[in-house]
């Protein structure tokens, strides 16, 4: 079953909903739909009660530590975590509370250059079943996808191939894929990523981006036979949207038997 995946995007210390393809690093030209008043450990609490796992907090650039940390303070285990994640700062997060680390820049060089040998050693460190590899893209003139780093302003060397992700899954126990170019505008889902992602990924994988009703949700599961989640976030009447309450995505969830004994 397609399930419900909560989400904390923290930006300068704060939770806020941003379009994601707005985000550089001069500051200039951020689309930003939603800047909450409360902490993010408001809304950990939150998912917490309600037994909403494996959702993901995103530190977008400096200044997000102590949050991300108060986020994990009040859901321990029931969280991942993710932005400016490498080798070196990994095993702190976990100790933390996160239960998953993600990461997606540090496999790359400055140049976006694929670097196998940092995600051996990123493997090495968490364990392969507490990693989780971003792959959020953009889309290419082909029809692929490509994925991008440095909050998705830079494009990599590595496509969206069935090849890669078998690859990939080797090493990690989750895939979590931002569709960058509909992120944050509630607007709609990429429809074709959806169902090339349930097909090929061998391992778990959440997708983001666009999601704007509980008709998405169900759109998800039938595109994906239920073998992909989907986080949401902009449309979420918590985070200031009109097109989803976030008690119908519980009870969504709710829908499933195996939530009830994890």
């Amino acid at each position: 079953m397609t399930r419900f995946r909560p989400c904390i995007d923290l930006h300068d210390g704060r939770v806020k909903q941003i379009v994601g393809g707005s985000l550089t690093d001069e500051g200039f030209g951020l689309v930003t739909n939603f800047e909450s008043d409360q902490p993010s450990s408001f809304y950990a609490g939150l998912y917490r009660r309600d037994r909403l796992r494996g959702g993901h907090v995103i530190l977008l650039g400096p200044g997000n530590e102590a949050a991300a940390q108060e986020a994990l303070a009040a859901y321990p285990g029931g969280l991942q975590v993710g932005g400016g994640l490498n080798a070196a700062n990994a095993a702190a997060w976990l100790e933390a509370g996160a239960s998953h680390v993600i990461v997606t820049s540090w496999l790359f060089s400055p140049e976006g250059r694929f670097l196998p040998d940092r995600l051996a050693e990123l493997s090495a460190a968490t364990g392969k079943d507490r990693l989780v590899i971003d792959l959020s893209c953009r889309r290419t003139p082909d029809g692929g996808w490509t994925v991008c780093m440095n909050r998705w302003q830079t494009f990599t060397d590595l496509t969206l191939t069935p090849q890669h992700l078998q690859q990939l899954a080797g090493s990690c126990a989750e895939f979590l894929v931002h569709a960058a170019d509909v992120e944050g505008k509630c607007g709609g889902m990429d429809e074709a990523l959806l169902p090339f992602l349930a097909e090929h990924s061998p391992i778990p994988v959440t997708y983001a981006g666009g999601a704007r009703s509980l008709a998405d949700l169900e759109l998800a599961q039938n595109l994906t036979a239920g073998r992909v989640d989907v986080t949401i976030g902009s449309a979420l009447d918590i985070f200031g949207g009109r097109g989803l309450r976030y008690a119908e995505c519980v009870l969504w969830n709710q829908r499933d038997p195996l939530l009830s004994i994890t």
